[in-house]
Parts: structure tokens; sequence; C-alpha cells
């Protein structure tokens, strides 16, 4: 018999704005897959909370990065729950070292780029070609494909110019599919993330410290995972029908040019 809930599959989801999406999807009524690296601590404490949040879970061991796992990854995600109505591409890194543009070096360029951008475009192919081969008769749920990019798809951070040029990428990589995706009834959206409190952006602790009370957004305090989980949730639930291959910012207006 036919997995009755909608399934969701999000990349990087054992912390930060993965499990963030992960639980808020939970929340919306879809058991999910998660995907990381490795099963620790962390991964158990997701597959918890995805469970106390009404979800059934399961996990997929795995590196986006990783073009040759991507075929045991996607096998193993439909084989969870026999289908995928959300994926979450929200895997991804940050540069090596934030500093002087002009001394970026290729390994971290070549490690943002694969990961942020390579791994992501192959991984949502492949998961793609499986959502597209069912039968429009056997599709019940609103279907979508979330690439997670960030406010640096379009606002400048000069000390991590590697990174804001594959969140751009991310960005553009959204629309081409939802360009291809339309047809099929799948849409796609890119999520832009600001300055969100996770491990992430530790390294910058102080400088965002800073900054946001100073006014940086106009809503002035850090943003959470479940804010961007909240945002990626409502989508996939069908929150807004007639959208796709649109941008959402999830900032508190840190987009918003001001004079």
């Amino acid at each position: 018999m036919p997995h009755s809930r909608p399934v969701a599959f999000v990349t990087g989801g054992r912390r930060g704005i993965g499990r963030g999406c992960a639980y808020a999807l939970a929340e919306k009524g879809f058991d999910v897959v998660i995907n990381d690296l490795e099963r620790d601590d962390a991964v158990a404490e997701t597959l918890v909370g995805i469970d106390q949040r009404g979800g059934a879970a399961a996990f997929v061991e795995g590196s986006v990065a990783d073009l040759d796992q991507h075929p045991r990854m996607v096998e193993e995600t439909f084989a969870a729950f026999g289908k995928v109505d959300c994926m979450v591409n929200n895997a991804g890194v940050s540069v090596l070292n934030r500093g002087d543009l002009l001394e970026v070096s290729v390994e971290s360029y070549d490690r943002v780029m694969n990961i942020n951008v390579r791994g992501p475009f192959f991984l949502a192919q492949a998961v793609a070609k499986r959502m597209v081969a069912v039968p429009t008769g056997e599709v019940s749920h609103h279907r979508s494909i979330h690439f997670i990019s960030s406010m640096n798809a379009e606002v400048v951070g000069v000390d991590r110019g590697e990174y804001c040029m594959s969140k751009a990428a991310v960005a553009m990589m959204a629309k081409v599919y939802a360009s291809y995706l339309g047809e099929h009834g799948i849409h796609v959206y890119d999520i832009r993330p600001g300055i969100i409190r996770t491990d992430m952006t530790k390294p910058a602790l102080e400088k965002y410290n800073r900054i946001i009370p100073g006014g940086v957004s106009p809503i002035a305090r850090w943003g959470e995972p479940e804010d961007v989980g909240g945002a990626v949730a409502s989508l996939a639930a069908g929150a807004i029908p007639f959208s796709t291959g649109d941008s959402f910012v999830i900032g508190g207006g840190i987009q918003l040019h001001r004079v």
C-alpha cells in the first residue's frame, strides 16, 4: 500500500538549519529522511526530535559532494518510505578561513564549490528524475525542491568571496530547476537565510553580536534554524501554490537597501 503521508528528504539534516527544517516538516505532517556525513549523537538527537514532533524518521549516511555515493543515497532515501515529496538541499559549508579575497586558496574554493554547488546540482538531478517518473495519478501531495542558498547570493561578504559566489550559483540553480520541473507539478524554491545562529556562524559571533543590535536588519535579532524551517515547511505543505522559482529571504529584512 502506498505511503499515505508526505515524505521529505533533508541533506545536512543532523543539526543547524537542516535540523530546523526537519523539525518543522515533521510538525507539518511529513515523515523525514535526513542525510549527513556520519551517524553520531547529533543524528540520534535529530531523529528523536522528528519522532517527538509526530514524524517517522530515517537516516541516510553519505557525502553530497561525492557523486559516486549519490545512487546509493537516493536509493536508500526512496526505500525508507517509498517516495519523496519534498527535497531540501541544505548541506553546505563556509570558507576555510575568512579573510583577504586575494589570499583565497584553491583548496577553499574547490571545497566550497564541490559541496555547495556541484554536489547539490547532481543530487537534485537524481532525485528529480525519480520524482518525475511518478505517474500524475499517483501524486497525492504538494511536491517541491528547496535550495538553501543565502543572503550572500546577493549581499557581498568580501571576506568569504568563494562562499558568496557558490550561493549565487545555488540561487540560479533553483531557477533553472523551477523552469524545467514546473510542467511536472514540482515547485522549486530558493531559500536565503540571513544571519542564523548555527555552528557555521560561530566564527563571526563577535561581529554579529555587534552589528545585529546596531540595526543591520530591521528585525534586530539573531535568526534561528526554526525561522528557516518554518518557511521551508510552509512552502512544502503548499502554502503558496502559485509560486515557483521564487527567492525567499529569511533574514529579518537584511536584504533591504536603506538610506
